[in-house]
């Protein structure tokens, strides 16, 4: 069982900058894989990044093209904490930002992951 609890959304001007954070409770979370997910109103989840992971301390990280070089995520195991830094933001950036672990799955679908943070509201406006 994870519990996960995600920080760090607000409100920043077009070009601004905001760093999420992704709390993790529970046993082995740095065995899990987990996925940055944004919901925008009216629209379907979408994933942003994907953090899987293939050993000790190991992950490949992968990037949708929406926010790729833009966005860059990373993972403390030490804390059991998973960090998304967004730069370049854009308007269309504007959603509710989830984080989500998995233990055995991992993708771009929210299907693939069993565990679910709250959500942290990020708008970008002037």
């Amino acid at each position: 069982q994870v519990q996960l609890a995600e920080s760090g959304g607000g409100l920043v001007q077009p070009g601004g900058s905001l760093r999420l954070s992704c709390a993790a409770s529970g046993r082995n979370f740095g065995n899990y894989h987990v996925g940055w997910f944004r919901q925008a109103p009216g629209k379907e989840r979408e994933n942003v990044v994907v953090i899987r992971w293939i050993g000790t301390a190991t992950y490949v990280i992968d990037y949708a093209d929406s926010v790729k070089g833009r966005f860059t995520a990373s993972r403390d195991p030490a804390v059991d904490t998973v960090y998304l830094q967004m730069d370049n933001l854009k308007p269309e950036d504007t959603a509710v930002y989830f984080c989500a672990a998995d233990q055995t799955l991992w993708g771009r679908r929210a299907s693939d992951y069993s565990y679910w943070g709250q959500g942290t509201q990020v708008t970008v406006s002037t």
